[in-house]
């Protein structure tokens, strides 16, 4: 999975595998949140995250959020993304979401209209705020 990430962002810092193990395993435990996954053979190709969230608005209808699609840089435009999103909101469904969120950094038209395509209308403004890296000086 770790491999597959630096398909989302390149680059980007991944944890060590025995602190990648252990967030693994806090995840699973977390009700209501899957990681799906899409495999080719043993390629690991296709992935998102989906957390159902309690909610105690909309006569107590739980949402969805579905994070880190991404899908590995060789199997793209091969329909791969569009069945994890198709899995995930199924699984949304069949929580009783009333809906699914997903946002997207991308400023790719390409990538916004792959949403649109899935199902995805950018119907809300989403705001976010990210803490500052630590410094280390030494």
């Amino acid at each position: 999975m770790l491999d597959l990430y630096q398909h989302l962002s390149p680059g980007d810092l991944a944890p060590n595998l025995p602190d990648a193990e252990a967030i693994f395993d806090q995840f699973l435990a977390y009700p209501g949140s899957v990681i799906v996954l899409c495999e080719m053979g043993s390629v690991l190709v296709g992935s998102c995250v989906l957390v159902v969230i309690p909610n105690l608005t909309r006569g107590g209808r739980p949402y969805a959020l579905i994070e880190n699609v991404v899908t590995h840089g060789d199997f793209r435009r091969q329909g791969i993304g569009r069945r994890v999103l198709d899995f995930a909101t199924a699984r949304a469904w069949q929580a009783g979401c009333y809906k699914a969120l997903l946002m997207t950094g991308s400023t790719r038209p390409e990538i916004h209209a792959f949403y649109r395509s899935a199902g995805f209308e950018p119907s809300k403004t989403g705001f976010q705020k990210r803490q500052l890296a630590a410094r280390d000086d030494s």
